[in-house]
């Protein structure tokens, strides 16, 4: 076997991959699991997250929760919502396990990050606040680019 077919099948799989990623996108505050993002690109759910993780350095699930909790804090930084209705609004169904990997990621409980950051943000175009607000996941670990060929 040449290498191009390989290549030529890698650039499809990514191609399928970054089509869950924009799906996540989209649908953040709806039902998603990984067995039907899987289903989605033809792939088994185990097959996809190895293939998720391998391109963009985490889980599907774990990209999910964190364009939530990135939703979240957009909701928590404008405010009139209570941590409970954002917790709802952006697809999770357990204020607990929300309130955990909240925390996880920002450093903070929503609550205290809804008090905060009204503060800290205030007078900051959105698009400067989400940017300076966006939540990273592993800051201590080196960036690395994923491997196209």
């Amino acid at each position: 076997m040449t290498g191009k077919p390989v290549a030529a099948q890698r650039l499809r799989d990514l191609a399928r991959l970054r089509s869950v990623r924009d799906r996540i996108d989209r649908e953040y505050a709806r039902p998603l699991d990984v067995a039907a993002l899987a289903r989605g690109v033809h792939m088994s759910a185990g097959h996809l997250s190895r293939e998720f993780r391998s391109a963009f350095g985490e889980s599907p699930y774990s990209y999910l929760m964190t364009r939530r909790i990135e939703r979240a804090m957009a909701l928590l930084r404008r405010g009139g919502l209570s941590v409970t209705d954002v917790c709802f609004t952006v697809g999770c169904s357990s204020l607990g396990t929300f309130s955990t990997r909240f925390t996880e990621l920002v450093g903070v409980p929503p609550s205290v990050y809804r008090d905060r950051a009204a503060r800290a943000t205030e007078g900051m175009p959105p698009c400067v606040a989400k940017r300076v607000t966006r939540p990273v996941r592993n800051r201590e670990a080196p960036a690395a680019a994923p491997d196209l060929a």
